[in-house]
């Protein structure tokens, strides 16, 4: 029988949720979405979070991917999101509101996780790092398997800015720039990535990744470079996963 999972993935535009079985990765069933109440505090998220978990009824664990640095079970940084949400604690929240146990972590980082589990990073050893394209950039990072929490790396420096602010496909749509001047930017941020940290692997994801076929061919990079399995649905995924750890 099919471990299920509830997987919430939180973004700066859209909150998106399935159910996940944990043992292949698969979505069981579609997802369902809504869009990021604004303002993005705790009390409107979580209204918006249980009514898509309303639509998939289920039992057991419930994962929560969120754009938000995560420490001892606390939101620490609100990039995305409204800036209440800083010290909150997402699992302890998540579990009063839904009435079941709930894991709560960084959405590139549960990406990572589904990754690495089922999709594009799957038994590959060394040092790999996941990267999402969306609202921002998020990272993950990876050696011999194990998760480097919180890496936050959108947000490294690069052309006087955070990265996310020149090289996001959210800044793609805003400055209307096609495929060959927004890879041109995603490869001087991936040649500064691999200066510091010499990645074996890069694994390319968010809903961009769609496009993939489209923009391969003028990626450049010293490391590896991978689409990811998942696409946007990544963060769902890892997030389920992540609630399968409490079962």
């Amino acid at each position: 029988m099919a471990r299920n999972h509830l997987g919430i993935d939180v973004g700066g535009s859209s909150i998106k949720a399935a159910l996940v079985n944990v043992d292949s990765g698969e979505l069981s069933g579609a997802p369902v979405s809504a869009p990021t109440p604004q303002p993005a505090n705790p009390a409107a998220m979580m209204q918006t979070i249980r009514a898509l978990a309303d639509q998939l009824p289920s039992v057991g664990p419930v994962g929560l991917a969120f754009p938000t640095v995560v420490k001892h079970g606390k939101a620490r940084t609100a990039a995305h999101i409204d800036p209440s949400w800083v010290n909150v604690d997402g699992a302890e929240l998540l579990a009063s509101t839904l009435g079941r146990p709930a894991a709560f972590l960084n959405d590139a980082d549960a990406a990572g996780m589904a990754e690495m589990a089922w999709g594009a990073g799957q038994g590959i050893k060394g040092t790999i790092m996941m990267l999402t394209f969306g609202t921002g950039i998020g990272s993950a990072l990876f050696v011999d398997g194990q998760l480097v929490p919180n890496t936050e790396l959108g947000h490294m420096e690069l052309r006087g800015m955070d990265a996310e602010e020149w090289a996001s496909a959210r800044t793609r749509t805003l400055e209307r720039l096609d495929f060959p001047a927004w890879i041109e930017r995603v490869n001087v941020y991936l040649a500064r990535l691999h200066a510091l940290f010499w990645p074996d692997l890069f694994i390319l994801g968010g809903a961009v990744s769609e496009n993939y076929d489209q923009f391969a061919a003028l990626l450049h990079s010293e490391a590896e470079l991978r689409c990811a399995r998942f696409g946007g649905r990544a963060g769902i995924c890892g997030a389920a996963l992540a609630a399968a750890s409490l079962a």
